[in-house]
């Protein structure tokens, strides 16, 4: 072996070594979901299916039950909106469907937000129920309703409490999923259209 192999190596000093690359600031746009959107939009879904109690599905259903559900929210004029990062990448969604299924709820919509794990505890979840709000408003609904899994749902319950939401009801033991039986919190919000400014 050559004699410089047995030389332990020489690191450079700090102030001599390249400063290291700042990590990009997280940042997002918000807009209507298309339908090539699904695909991503299913595969974010599924990390809950699979990991977690916060959906009580416990398979996930194929992309043309997506694509079915997205032709339904969309045909009815309901809110369907992802989070883009710069690259186009979706990072998390928000859906406000049909509630109750009967005619007479048609203005009253179930909500649903999934962010991808890794885009958490950046303020996207806050800022996706924000502009679910502002979608439902300008489509004409005026209630609301989140139904929250009660395991670990402090956070969710605080967001949605931040946005105006109202704990309406709790019903416990409802659900069953990896072995263990799961309650509910029921969160409503009123919308009323928002007034235009007076002409002078």
């Amino acid at each position: 072996m050559l004699e410089e192999e047995y030389q332990p190596r020489r690191r450079l000093p700090r102030r001599l070594l390249p400063a290291p690359v700042p990590e990009a600031p997280f940042s997002f746009a918000v807009r209507d979901a298309v339908a090539a959107d699904l695909p991503y939009v299913r595969e974010i879904y599924g990390h809950y299916v699979a990991n977690s109690t916060v959906t009580f599905d416990e398979e996930l259903a194929p992309i043309s039950e997506w694509r079915r559900r997205f032709g339904v929210t969309t045909k009815l004029g309901m809110p369907f909106l992802v989070a883009v990062n710069p690259a186009g990448e979706v990072l998390g969604y928000a859906t406000a469907g049909p509630w109750g299924g009967k005619a007479a709820y048609r203005h009253t919509v179930e909500i649903s937000i999934y962010l991808r794990p890794a885009s958490t505890g950046k303020g996207l979840g806050r800022a996706l129920l924000e502009a679910l709000v502002e979608s439902c408003r300008e489509a004409g609904i005026r209630e609301m309703v989140a139904v929250i899994a009660d395991r670990a749902a402090d956070a969710s319950i605080r967001l949605h409490a931040s946005l105006g939401f109202v704990e309406v009801g709790r019903m416990g033991r409802v659900g069953f999923k990896f072995g263990r039986y799961l309650g509910t919190v029921t969160m409503q919000k009123s919308l009323r259209k928002r007034r235009g400014r007076a002409s002078s």
